[in-house]
């Protein structure tokens, strides 16, 4: 496998996700010849997220309009094409909790195991009034670094 510069062991790096959610490549998400769009993962690493968040209990379902969890920053590396047809699941993990912000991990896998896709992004807790980051919460820390409260398929 090449090298992936957020990933220092990979197998050990694998064997710390615990939640994941399963998702179809639907036809609207592929080309004309059912090949996966590459924009399409980014689709599927939400997806997941928000399942992760709420697993949490830290998913801000858009009643409370004063703070929120936003995405800073996400990349993806492809390591496998998918078609249209797959089925994949999506695991994510916590990686990097900071003062305001977390790194969130994603590795998507198909079959028996086998890695189509990694990819790593940072959220950040803002402030939606002032549109700032603000600091999360021991609790939300605590929520981060512990275990998910259920696993999904």
């Amino acid at each position: 496998m090449k090298s992936i510069e957020y990933i220092d062991d990979f197998s050990s790096w694998a064997e710390e996700f615990e939640f994941f959610i399963t998702v179809d490549i639907r036809f609207s998400e592929t080309d004309m010849y059912g090949h996966m769009n590459n924009v399409s993962p980014f689709i599927y690493f939400e997806e997941a997220r928000i399942a992760y968040l709420r697993s949490l209990g830290l998913f801000n379902d858009f009643s409370n309009k004063k703070e929120g969890i936003i995405v800073a920053d996400l990349q993806c590396n492809y390591l496998k094409q998918l078609f249209f047809g797959d089925q994949v699941n999506v695991h994510v993990k916590t990686k990097e909790v900071g003062n305001s912000s977390f790194d969130v991990h994603y590795m998507v896998t198909k079959g028996e195991f086998d890695v189509v896709l990694t990819a790593r992004g940072r959220l950040v807790y803002i402030d939606a009034n002032l549109g700032k980051s603000k600091p999360l919460t021991e609790n939300m820390k605590e929520k981060l670094l512990g275990k998910p409260l259920l696993r999904h398929k």
